[in-house]
């Protein structure tokens, strides 16, 4: 009976060619062939480390029919390792499915740790770390992205996405109607790369930046999770002891009831029904 082969996830540089690890390129020397997101690409890389071994496309677009042939593969016993262009196979990049199927078939499944653009900003932000929820990327229908918002804007856990330069101000923009214009933000531009930029401020600041300035590169945005959240019991009377907070700052009652209400995602109409009882 033929023993299986190993699939091996590769992590890959994200933009830093310092970042592969030994590990990674000694699997990527010694196994029978190389799944690669884009040959070219990757072709860049092996050629960086003078590694000979050849490779075969695995991409969203011929996924389906590839995973027949590779599947076949590692049953007759070769081993195989899975890359994409950057970081760790199947974060926001094919590899899940391949993964999946493996795991049924009772092929081994090994993954080479490698760096990752949403830990390494999560790491940089200065916000909590502990508990994390990634997103991704969102979609780019406007009604699906802007629901999904809604329902993220009372997650009281750090949150994480991608975004395209082309589609940064719009994401910005409701960003910015979803949670507040007040909420952190902290965006890493072309993560280890030649003209990485850690910029720190919050949303509104943001939105008001790339308005006037094209974006350029790949974003990784970091923006804390709801604070309000985290520090009420959200009863009437700690609203009405974070909304006298506000007014004492100087702010009116209408005032102190958008500002609460940006920052909680709590209907506006009912802070400011609250801020009426307050002497």
């Amino acid at each position: 009976m033929v023993e299986f082969g190993n699939l091996y996830l590769v992590g890959t540089p994200i933009g830093n060619l310092e970042d592969m690890t030994g590990r990674a390129i000694r699997i990527l020397q010694t196994v029978d062939l190389i799944a690669a997101e884009d040959t070219r690409h990757t072709g860049r890389l092996l050629q960086h480390f003078q590694i000979k071994t050849p490779q075969i496309s695995y991409h969203d677009h011929n996924r389906s029919s590839r995973e027949q042939d590779l599947l076949a593969q590692l049953q007759t016993g070769k081993n195989i390792a899975l890359v994409t262009d950057a970081g760790m196979p199947g974060i926001c990049d094919p590899g899940y499915e391949l993964v999946k199927v493996c795991g049924e078939k009772g092929i081994k499944v090994i993954p080479i740790p490698g760096v990752s653009a949403a830990i390494t900003a999560l790491a940089i932000s200065g916000f909590r770390g502990d508990r994390f929820c990634f997103e991704g990327f969102l979609s780019q229908k406007a009604k699906e992205r802007q629901g999904r918002l809604e329902e993220l804007k009372s997650e009281s856990r750090t949150l994480i996405f991608y975004e395209a330069p082309h589609h940064l101000l719009q994401t910005l923009t409701d960003l910015v109607n979803a949670f507040g214009s007040h909420r952190p933000l902290v965006m890493a531009r072309e993560l280890t790369k030649l003209y990485e930029e850690i910029w720190r401020g919050n949303l509104g600041e943001a939105q008001d930046f790339y308005a006037k300035n094209n974006p350029r590169g790949e974003f990784t945005l970091v923006i804390a999770g709801n604070e309000v959240l985290n520090s009420l019991l959200l009863t009437d009377s700690s609203l009405k002891t974070e909304l006298q907070a506000l007014m004492s700052q100087g702010m009116s009652k209408s005032q102190a009831s958008r500002h609460l209400a940006e920052l909680s995602g709590i209907s506006r109409r009912h802070l400011y029904q609250l801020a009426l009882t307050i002497d």
